[in-house]
């Protein structure tokens, strides 16, 4: 492999993280199912879609307790999200005796919120007449998850939620990073969360882009999706670590509503723009995980810019096929399985039926986690939204 020439100006590192989706609730159980491969979390659903079934991908773990906080904060979201948050409690507490309540950031995304809550609210409302009383509008705000754990960590410094649909906690990498070269924090808390509720399940539906069944990335036999839930909380921040946030990159192609570039001109921009950023080579990217939706459209157009960027074939999979796509959780939580593969030395499997697309440019699946015969050093995670909004982030083994 070749030397690793690491930009050496301001580096930004991951502290800490923390997850919550279908495979477990903690690092280690998360770790244990993924790289088995595991879709223990999907299941068939006959209440959400009107007169039809159909899989997502639920947290069945236990959710911690948040009725002793403002009711506006009562959400299955601010659940997710608090689970994700103790998971780096002790972390943010260093920080905070370091540099202050002030200095450090929250910077979240999600697109969901309490919308689920809401949900719940309007069938009341319509059987009676009125909200229940336990209802607070301000449950459904998107800043509201930032606000929360803003009150949870005991921060007053900068607050702010990022929505921009599936790459929306991948660019909150980006953007905290950016507070904190210019000066105005010195770390923050970085990451997304989504919960389940109708409105995202019956939209993705109308654009006819849920599966059928459990979804295939890449597949010959891919019909869509499977919305999944979770949260993924990251503390990033100068403070050396062993994990380091190499660099990011933007781009925003404007090709259709809600389709991608059919060459992945978009994508190709972001991740280029990600390599530059880090001042590494293409060739130094040992392991891909793709957005990988399982939708005909951005399965190959992916397949398409990752083939022409990356010749040298790195590994490369999706995590769709094991916790389904989190929405605005979905960037941060590829970080953090990143971390993970990073950490374990180990691959996450790509999840599916086995059947490539022989239209698909050729790539080099995971099979399983023990298929690597080098050293993981510099992992790449996509993450691709509506409007052409792309985001690719790198991260690496500090070295």
């Amino acid at each position: 492999m070749a030397k690793q020439h690491y930009g050496q100006l301001d580096k930004i590192y991951i502290n800490d993280f923390g997850l919550i989706n279908a495979l477990g609730g903690t690092l280690e159980e998360i770790s244990l199912n993924l790289f088995a491969g595991s879709q223990q979390g999907f299941v068939e659903r006959n209440d959400i879609l009107p007169d039809a079934t159909v899989f997502v991908a639920e947290v069945a773990s236990q959710l911690p307790d948040i009725k002793t906080y403002p009711k506006h904060f009562h959400s299955r979201n601010n659940q997710l999200a608090l689970q994700a948050y103790n998971q780096i409690a002790a972390t943010v507490e260093s920080l905070k005796n370091k540099y202050s309540e002030q200095r450090i950031g929250v910077i979240l995304g999600t697109s969901t919120s309490g919308i689920a809550q809401g949900e719940s609210a309007m069938e009341v409302r319509q059987q009676t007449g009125e909200f229940p009383a336990e209802y607070d509008y301000r449950v459904q705000e998107i800043s509201n998850v930032a606000e929360f754990i803003s009150l949870v960590a005991g921060l007053s410094g900068v607050s702010m939620a990022i929505s921009t649909a599936c790459s929306s906690s991948a660019k909150t990498f980006i953007t905290a990073s950016e507070l904190i070269r210019a000066g105005v924090i010195d770390a923050a808390i970085v990451g997304g969360v989504d919960s389940l509720c109708s409105m995202t399940v019956n939209g993705f539906s109308a654009l006819e882009s849920t599966s059928s069944g459990i979804c295939k990335p890449s597949s010959v036999n891919r019909d869509g999706i499977n919305i999944g839930e979770g949260a993924a909380l990251a503390v990033i921040s100068k403070d050396k670590s062993d994990l380091r946030l190499l660099a990011g990159g933007e781009s925003s192609d404007a090709h259709h509503m809600s389709a991608p570039h059919p060459q992945g001109r978009g994508a190709i921009d972001a991740m280029q723009q990600a390599l530059n950023n880090a001042q590494i080579t293409s060739q130094q990217i040992d392991y891909i995980n793709l957005h990988g939706t399982a939708t005909p459209k951005n399965d190959s157009m992916e397949a398409i810019a990752v083939a022409e960027l990356f010749p040298h074939q790195p590994f490369v999979s999706s995590s769709k096929g094991s916790i389904g796509h989190t929405l605005g959780a979905a960037g941060a939580t590829e970080i953090g399985f990143c971390c993970l593969v990073l950490r374990h030395q180990k691959l996450a499997p790509h999840v599916w039926d086995h059947e490539v697309d022989p239209e698909l440019p050729k790539l080099n699946w995971v099979a399983n986690c023990n298929n690597n015969t080098s050293n993981l050093r510099c992992c790449l995670s996509n993450s691709f939204a509506f409007g052409g909004n792309n985001v690719s982030l790198i991260v690496g083994r500090e070295i």
